[in-house]
């Protein structure tokens, strides 16, 4: 008899398994901040006795316990009580709770670089079972975190929990993660090589996390990156802190969890690249007199305290560079519409600012299934020439140009009833953007590998606008007023239409006369014949 194969579970499905075994226990809106606190605490463990074994090993022993032989090496320091060691010795105690609350207090008083990051006596107010807590651990207990460096087995299974948290989460909740083909498109689009990123609604850090991977993929230099960013809600500000942190990255997300309008923790920031998520359509996001003077708002309209669609843009406007690029997504309804939206927005056009516009298809978000925008904003759209990574571009100039792209019908089937972009998409849209912004046809430039790539406009696909075009529009961005749609009934031929369906009509009334013919036999051999 042949013997049964079963798939073996990833350790993702595992601890996703095992998180599940906590329901009846607490909300499931809590589950992330338990099993993710947890794996941040094995990760620490873990990276920790393999710095202590190097130092011994070296012959360093009596260095063993200082902070400073650790954060060189960009290792957290873990005193007894806050090792993973220490916490898997005791958990099956029933103190263990407070144990684990312990060693996060301990590891953040120890580590200034995680201020803020990690749970306040967390555990302890959560009232778990004791064996149902216990079980959770020895289940992490399972993981090597360090064991893959070069894959990221740690920075994979957060990825994997926050992506699956947002979707058990649902409409309305989950707004901690912007879905990652997304994020990607973003970065390889703005392609942010080298200077200040910053998320002003952060979230989990995702827009971070891609940014990183965007330069090491493309043989960057991570050290030239700088991080800031900024989150509201504290549980997802220190969810991002520690998706930061074991992967790293090193970040300014503010002191504090805060407001970005009301409390801007980084006033004078300038940055390069700008990539955002923020949230659709935000109502009653300030008070009617409040921030009316506020600088964010030179030169343009005070964005209206019904939503803060308009209120996001400028205030990432304000934040960027004399170079700098923003990519961010927004509900549709900030690409029309009149009074004080229409005249920032217009603003923006007449300014130069806006460089493309790109809808995306609809349920690629957990928490909407509305379709919605990507914007990429442009400081400088002028004729340059750039280094970018390992390459020159030669820019041309685009500042009464507008790139508007519909992916609508891209993106492949994810978790059943969503879309993502696969790779091919993604190269696909950044190849096309980029081809725009480039010389193309132009004589090449010694160096410059985008010369001789020549941009079209594609029907139903894609559409360089000038600035008079979008003026003649009344300054509406939605893309389809721009972007050719063919109209497939004009090379319909009638004749050969009309005879196909000739053709099928006489096939259904042949058989409808027939089925007429055997019910009407049925009867009559019942002693009800029926007569027409």
């Amino acid at each position: 008899m042949a013997k049964k194969t079963t798939k073996s579970k990833s350790i993702e499905e595992t601890l996703w398994d095992s998180a599940n075994k906590l329901r009846g226990s607490v909300e499931s809106a809590e589950y992330k901040h338990i099993v993710l606190s947890l794996i941040f605490l094995k990760f620490a463990g873990d990276t920790f006795e393999e710095r202590r074994q190097e130092l011994i090993a070296e012959g360093k022993e009596q260095f063993a316990d200082m902070v400073e032989f650790y954060t060189m090496k960009n290792v957290f320091y873990l005193p007894e009580e806050a090792r993973w060691s220490y916490i898997m010795q005791h958990a099956k105690q029933q103190d263990i709770a407070l144990k684990i609350d312990t060693a996060l207090f301990t590891i953040e008083q120890n580590n200034p670089a995680l201020k803020g990051a990690l749970p306040d006596n967390y555990f302890s107010r959560l009232g778990l079972d004791v064996s149902k807590l216990s079980a959770l651990l020895d289940t992490i207990n399972q993981i090597n975190t360090i064991a893959d460096k070069e894959h990221d087995l740690v920075g994979r299974v957060y990825e994997y929990f926050l992506s699956n948290f947002a979707l058990a989460e649902g409409k309305g909740k989950g707004e901690f993660y912007t879905p990652k083909s997304i994020v990607n498109l973003i970065a390889e689009m703005i392609e942010p090589f080298e200077g200040k990123i910053y998320d002003p609604c952060c979230g989990s850090g995702g827009m971070f996390v891609q940014s990183i991977k965007f330069v090491n993929e493309h043989q960057g230099n991570k050290k030239q990156i700088s991080v800031y960013g900024q989150e509201y809600t504290n549980a997802t500000y220190k969810l991002a802190k520690m998706n930061l942190a074991i992967r790293g990255i090193s970040a300014n997300l503010g002191d504090i969890a805060a407001d970005t309008f009301s409390n801007d923790q980084h006033k004078d920031l300038k940055a390069d690249f700008i990539m955002a998520n923020p949230p659709f359509n935000q109502k009653d996001w300030r008070a009617t007199n409040e921030l009316t003077d506020d600088p964010r708002w030179n030169g343009y309209e005070v964005p209206p305290t019904s939503n803060a669609n308009y209120g996001w843009i400028l205030h990432m406007v304000s934040k960027l560079s004399e170079n700098g690029v923003a990519g961010f997504i927004l509900a549709n309804g900030a690409l029309s519409g009149d009074g004080t939206e229409k005249a920032i927005r217009k603003a923006l056009v007449d300014n130069g600012l806006v460089e493309a516009i790109v809808i995306l298809p609809q349920n690629m978000f957990y928490t909407t299934n509305i379709s919605v925008t990507m914007w990429i904003i442009n400081k400088n759209k002028t004729q340059r020439t750039v280094e970018k990574g390992n390459e020159v571009r030669r820019y041309r100039d685009r500042k009464e140009e507008v790139l508007f792209m519909d992916l609508r019908e891209m993106g492949i089937p994810f978790e059943k009833k969503y879309i993502q972009f696969s790779e091919e998409d993604i190269q696909k849209i950044t190849e096309t953007y980029h081809n725009w912004q480039t010389v193309g046809n132009s004589p090449p430039l010694e160096g410059c590998s985008k010369s001789g790539v020549v941009y079209h406009n594609i029907p139903e696909y894609c559409y360089s606008a000038t600035t008079e075009e979008i003026k003649a529009k009344d300054y509406s961005l939605v893309p389809s007023k721009y972007i050719e749609f063919v109209n497939r009934d004009e090379n319909v031929d009638y004749h050969e239409k009309m005879s196909v369906l000739q053709t099928e009509l006489v096939e259904l009334l042949k058989a409808e006369q027939k089925s007429n013919a055997e019910l009407l036999k049925v009867f009559e051999q019942l002693g009800y014949a029926v007569e027409l």
